[in-house]
């Protein structure tokens, strides 16, 4: 089966993907954003713990040799800051991207350097023709990364789920990116798979997607 890189860079941004051994940093970025993620990220009003942290990260190592989903910590100059998802739940063809940036660190374009590299990374991948971004209405933050990536909306929707986290409307917007169309912004010089060394694996008021897991997407 195709995978992504296990190491993408855009700009300043980071991405390497969870491991087991990151549980703790994983733990550690959580509970200091627990207060900006809990109105859009369902999984953050449930608690937060050590051993929730290890399941995350046993999740993403399951979830990435089944092919399922592709999730990445995202980090700055070897601070973990973020993380962000390339996940299969849109049917056929398609990619949905997931991302939260730690409450530090946001209005400085790493959701949306974070959102680039996992757009490049999707359509560099045999069979995907398409990639979305999903937020809740009232997530207006989490919109500006689609629209500045080019996105189209295409749909408000009635979430299946209803207002799922205290911040929702219950409204879902739908973005979506071709492959034909998609914009994808240059890189700079020795960025993309495998450009940038590990650092620490691991953290929005900027979170955008349909998260299930702490992996927010």
């Amino acid at each position: 089966m195709d995978r992504p890189p296990e190491l993408l860079r855009h700009d300043r941004a980071v991405l390497r993907r969870w491991r087991v051994a990151d549980a703790d940093v994983a733990y550690r970025v959580v509970a200091e954003s627990i207060d900006h993620l809990r109105p859009w990220m369902p999984w953050a009003g449930e608690g937060h713990s050590p051993d929730a942290s290890l399941e995350f990260v046993t999740r993403c190592e399951r979830e990435w040799a089944e092919g399922q989903a592709y999730n990445y910590a995202v980090s700055v100059a070897g601070s973990t800051v973020g993380s962000c998802s390339l996940m299969r739940r849109i049917g056929p063809g398609g990619l949905e991207i997931g991302y939260w940036i730690h409450p530090s660190w946001t209005r400085r374009g790493l959701a949306t350097s974070a959102a680039s590299a996992l757009l490049r990374a999707a359509f560099e991948l045999p069979g995907v023709e398409v990639v979305e971004i999903h937020h809740d209405e009232a997530n207006e933050a989490s919109g500006g990364v689609p629209r500045r990536l080019g996105f189209t909306e295409v749909e408000r929707r009635p979430a299946i789920e209803g207002p799922s986290a205290p911040g929702e409307s219950g409204v879902e917007v739908v973005w979506r990116a071709h492959r034909d169309t998609a914009l994808l912004l240059p890189q700079p010089p020795g960025a993309g798979a495998g450009a940038a060394g590990a650092g620490e694996a691991g953290a929005v008021a900027e979170a955008g997607g349909r998260a299930v897991s702490e992996a927010g997407t």
